[in-house]
This record gives C-alpha cells, sequence and structure tokens, in this order.
C-alpha cells in the first residue's frame, strides 16, 4: 500500500513511519523542514528516501507531491500542537490545522485517497463524565482554547466532505501520548515537559486536582498502523490508557526517577485556565477494532522516557 504521512518528523510521525514499513507499506513523508534526507523540487529524479519538504498549508507544494505519490492512505499528523501553542502562536494553529487539513479533504475528493486525521482529547472540552467518541455528537460541549476548537473544526470538515463527496475519513482523538522519543520544547505534554525540566534542574508548577490518562507511545503507534487493516469509514477512536492520574502522581513519579529535588516542584490550590480538569475516557473502540493494549504502566512508562531524556541530552 501506498501511504502518506504529514507531520513525518514528528514524534508520532517517525514511528510510525517506521511501524509502517515494517509491515511492507511503501511510504512517503512530507514535514516543514529541510533535512538530509533526500526531497522534492525535481519530484522522481531524486528518489532514495521518500522525504519532501511540505507545509500542508501550501496547497499548490501539497498537491505537487500528492500527484507524484499517488497514496492510497493518508495519516494526517501535521498540526500545531497544544493549547498555550494555540495561545502564542495562534495564526500558525489556524493555518495549519484548518486551512491545510481543508487541502488535503480537497485533494482527497478528487483523487480518492482513503484519510487517517488526527484529532485530539481537547475537543472534548469542558464535559465532565466519560468521554466517549459519540459523546460530542450528543452532548453540547464548550471547547476551551483555540487549539481545540481548530480540532474540532478539522472533524467537522471532515463530516461535511463525507456528505457531500461521500469522502472516506477516520478520525483519531489522541490522549497525552508520552514516552521515549519526545524531545522537548514548551508546549509538550506534561510528562515530557516535567521530565525535561526536572532533570535540568528547572522548577515545575503542580496544579492540584487535575486527573489524566497517559498513553505510552509504542501503544498508540501499535494501534494506529491497525486502521488499514480494519478500515472502517467515519469511524472515530479514542487512543487512550484506561488509567486515570492525578498530576500529583505523575511529578511524584518523574522526581523519583529523575532524582530531583523536590523543592523544585511548586503545587497550586487553584485549577489551570482554559484547560479540562478531569479526563475519563472510554477506549473500548480502539481496543476492540484497533487491538489497543497497554504494554507499560505509568511508572516504567516515565522511567523509560527519563532514560531516554537522559541518552538524547546527555545528562
Amino acid at each position: 500500500m501506498k501511504i502518506l504521512i504529514t507531520g513525518v518528523l514528528g514524534v508520532i510521525g517517525e514511528k510510525l513511519e517506521k511501524e509502517l514499513l515494517k509491515k511492507g507499506n511503501n511510504v512517503f513523508g512530507i514535514d516543514l523542514f529541510h533535512t538530509n534526507r533526500a526531497y522534492g523540487h525535481y519530484l522522481g529524479k531524486i528518489l532514495n528516501d521518500n522525504y519532501y519538504r511540505c507545509d500542508i498549508s501550501n496547497y499548490r507544494n501539497l498537491r505537487n507531491i500528492m500527484e507524484y505519490c499517488k497514496p492510497d492512505l493518508v495519516y494526517n499528523c501535521a498540526a500545531e500542537f497544544g493549547r498555550w501553542n494555540g495561545e502564542e502562536y495562534y495564526d500558525d494553529v489556524w493555518k495549519s490545522n484548518v486551512i491545510g487539513t481543508k487541502n488535503i479533504i480537497r485533494l482527497q475528493e478528487e483523487m480518492e485517497f482513503k484519510l487517517v486525521h488526527f484529532s485530539s482529547s481537547e475537543v472534548y472540552g469542558d464535559y465532565e463524565s466519560v468521554m466517549h467518541e459519540s459523546t460530542i455528537d450528543k452532548v453540547a460541549i464548550s471547547q476551551m482554547n483555540d487549539y481545540a476548537i481548530s480540532k474540532r473544526v478539522n472533524e467537522i470538515q471532515i463530516k461535511n466532505s463525507f456528505k457531500l463527496y461521500g469522502t472516506k475519513s477516520v478520525i483519531v482523538r489522541l490522549f497525552n501520548t508520552y514516552g521515549p522519543g519526545e524531545w522537548y520544547h514548551p508546549f509538550r505534554s506534561v510528562n515530557c515537559v516535567f521530565t525535561y525540566k526536572l532533570l535540568n534542574n528547572l522548577p515545575v508548577r503542580v496544579f492540584k486536582g487535575h486527573t489524566r490518562t497517559s498513553t505510552y507511545i509504542d501503544d498508540s503507534i501499535n494501534a494506529l498502523v491497525q486502521i488499514p487493516r480494519n478500515y472502517k469509514n467515519q469511524e472515530i477512536y479514542n487512543i487512550a490508557s484506561s488509567t486515570n492520574h492525578t498530576i500529583e502522581n505523575l511529578v511524584e513519579l518523574v522526581l523519583k526517577h529523575t532524582g530531583a529535588n523536590k523543592d523544585l516542584v511548586e503545587y497550586v490550590d487553584d485549577y489551570e485556565v482554559l484547560t479540562t480538569k478531569h479526563k475519563l475516557v472510554s477506549n473500548d473502540k480502539a481496543v476492540h477494532d484497533l487491538n489497543f493494549f497497554e504494554s507499560v504502566n505509568l511508572e516504567e512508562g516515565v522511567r523509560n522516557s527519563v532514560n531516554w531524556m537522559k541518552k538524547y541530552y546527555n545528562i
């Protein structure tokens, strides 16, 4: 199968590419960056690595690559990620997430490839009970930040395209994916940010009373690569651990495995603004359809992440 991954140099994209190649697929990748991998310009003349520099919000560039690759299926991992990233760089968030996804959909309507679109747990907004995939269609939900709104817009764009043109799409909503390979920047998962800062003796702030599921990256990838095998048009999946934990518990594990000074952690009694306080999730459909399972518990995952980051940053 010919598969194109947008955002292939991201944490999810890189691991997804490796696993899809292992399964014998012909995999192409695009991302924003120039790299030492071969890339576009003379499409078809330089072809020893199947990587092309492309911003999905650039329709001309995206179309050229799509016409050359002729994918059977596209994993759309490309996005500006994170609630605070969406506040700081809102123009990039709307350009990449909304215009970029619309460009992909327009090409999908013409070229008839299947789409796997990466949404987010953020679309569940202020919902306070168990988050099932159908919840958003049954309950009025307020998304709490620009990033969340943009991801909900994507889901509506995809649904409208299906109604108008019969396009084939699957949506995955990822819940706090973390683990080895997640390099640091300020808008990463809370797991990554805590690990990096405490390894470098930097202070962290913990808002007490918030609960999350933390989904180990290898478990997410193992489920995601099952989608082409069992493709169900217009299906939505929560890719999530079934184990809830407090943020206090998470930071205690990071402290334990980094050996950092506990005084680096500031505990705040107030909740974090524009942020869902509790994320209770059902992953039943991913377990049933995509063989999702949890290979490590939170402590093992934190330890693996700490060890990877020590090596990556030579700490």
